[in-house]
């Protein structure tokens, strides 16, 4: 289960190094003029606002003490993979079958070499994100098997549907990065699907993207896709793609993460240790236990890809959601999870690691009422617990079942306010706008000073979804709610979509490996 609920080498190099250089600078010459996207182009966030924080000092070692517990009494299951095992006892553990039990410090001393800051790497070096620090990067949903399309059919998702929405990340202002499974393409085989998402990520947008995590040969066809994008000696020391590694709560690691997890971090990239918390059912149903529990097998996580390489970069995750103790059906926006990230932050803080959690989640079934205040509750808790990676910020419907074009829209548009929020509040002698106030006096209004005629354009976020006319003007204009404004918005990004330059001698090396690859195996569907 990767962060949803799911049903579901020579060749690397072989790109001439003088076409990938001028490649990526065309790119970055191209953005620079253009945004490349419908409105000008937002770099990621860099908070100029306080975190909010939930927990003291006497809470936070609290629970550090509890995990500390939980490590060396309890334990957690590295599970089939003898490699993992023998590194672990190497490094001083006690290995029991396949559970490890951790000395108290352990894990927090090999995570010493661990940056709290890294730069994710795009094709495009305008789209660079730093990732840690007072920095938050926005990335869309990552996961369902299903859309709800623009014609309002909840069906399975397909790799046009997977390109598209990989089209709206490019195009969206507000989203810093293409994400990774923005929906899983369905009508592709199982153990070839990886080639073409990947590649749909490079070909089609130049903002830094995820890998594939679902075997560890696919996390090594997404590496050498890389070393063709970027180059060998490039991509080993610096990180072009950040991957999501799903603790298999409780207190397991399963081979297949822990497989990937191994590919990523030998070759110097970016891991998401993440336990995947659905509270009462895979942790306990308290604030304090689940954050124990969380920050027990991020610890023995992420120290693992420190034993593999020190320095790769790691980051600190969550995904926590509640239950419902009468159905047990995952629910959304609700004061808990919420909780359980604003305390996870503050942990994350602590041990020095970048922290990932939250984005636009719902259990909606379409974009109303409720996935509108659901989201709004997730994505405010999002930004103000200081998050760095924020996956699932855009398209998230019905659980995370569903990647929703309306929604994403909708989503992407409340971005845009979080990034404005961010900015906190201006200072300067053009903000305390003093000459405003003296030339209006009293009594008088400030539509037509000089003040308001040059800041009106910047002074406040234009929504280009939300209807604020009058009843009238908007009974006349159709009355429309604002999902089928998000439709018809949807329908013009895709339709004046221009991809991004990409070399053609690296666009021409990839599609050769994709077809080496594909050729070297049945297709596969379960």
């Amino acid at each position: 289960m990767n962060d949803t609920i799911e049903n579901t080498g020579a060749a690397a190099d072989a790109a001439p190094r003088r076409g990938r250089n001028e490649g990526r600078g065309a790119a970055a010459r191209r953005a620079s003029r253009t945004g490349g996207g419908p409105g000008p182009s937002m770099p990621y966030i860099q908070r100029k606002i306080p975190v909010y924080e939930v927990l003291d000092e006497e809470a936070l070692q609290l629970i550090e003490r509890n995990a500390d517990i939980v490590l060396e009494e309890i334990g957690i299951e590295f599970r089939d993979d003898a490699e993992a095992l023998a590194l672990w006892k190497a490094a001083g553990a006690d290995v029991r079958g396949e559970r490890v039990h951790f000395p108290k410090g352990l894990c927090r001393e090999l995570l010493k070499t661990a940056p709290s800051v890294f730069t994710q790497h795009a094709r495009n070096p305008a789209r660079n994100v730093q990732i840690g620090g007072n920095a938050t990067v926005f990335a869309p949903v990552y996961g369902p098997p299903f859309v709800r399309d623009l014609e309002g059919n909840r069906r399975y998702a397909t790799i046009e549907d997977f390109r598209n929405f990989v089209k709206l990340a490019y195009m969206a202002p507000s989203l810093h990065h293409s994400g990774g499974t923005v929906c899983e393409p369905v009508d592709i085989p199982v153990n070839k699907r990886h080639l073409d998402m990947v590649y749909s990520h490079i070909k089609l947008s130049d903002k830094p993207f995820m890998g594939s995590v679902t075997a560890p040969e696919r996390a090594e066809d997404t590496i050498a896709m890389c070393k063709i994008l970027f180059g060998d000696d490039f991509v080993e020391n610096n990180t072009v793609t950040v991957n999501l590694i799903n603790a298999n709560s409780p207190m397991v690691f399963d081979e297949t993460m822990l497989g990937a997890a191994k590919v990523y971090a030998r070759h110097n990239q970016a891991c998401v240790l993440s336990p995947f918390i659905l509270s009462g059912a895979m942790s306990p149903v308290t604030i304090v236990g689940t954050l124990t529990q969380i920050l027990a097998e991020v610890l023995a996580g992420a120290a693992f890809t420190q034993l593999i390489r020190k320095g790769a970069p790691v980051l600190f995750g969550t995904f926590a959601a509640s239950i419902s103790m009468q159905s047990g059906a995952p629910t959304f926006g609700t004061p808990e999870p919420s909780l359980v990230s604003y305390g996870a932050a503050q942990l994350a803080r602590r041990l020095g690691l970048p922290f990932r959690t939250g984005g636009s989640l719902c259990g909606s079934k379409v974009p109303d009422a409720q996935a509108a205040h659901e989201s709004a509750a997730t994505l405010n808790m999002t930004l103000l617990a200081g998050t760095n990676f924020a996956l699932h910020s855009a398209g998230w419907l019905e659980g995370g079942l569903v990647s929703s074009y309306e929604k994403f829209m909708i989503d992407q548009d409340q971005l845009g306010m979080m990034q404005k929020m961010a900015m906190g509040v201006d200072t300067s002698v053009e903000a305390q706008a003093m000459d405003a106030i003296r030339e209006v006096g009293p009594g008088s209004h400030y539509l037509g000073c000089a003040h308001t005629q040059a800041n009106f354009q910047s002074a406040f976020y234009r929504s280009p979804l939300a209807d604020n006319n009058s009843f009238e003007q908007w009974e006349v204009e159709g009355a429309k709610r604002i999902e089928e404004r998000a439709n018809a918005l949807c329908r013009s990004w895709l339709e004046s979509y221009e991809a991004p330059y990409l070399d053609p001698a690296i666009d021409e090396a990839l599609l050769e490996f994709i077809a080496k690859r594909k050729d070297s195996m049945p297709d596969a569907f379960s």
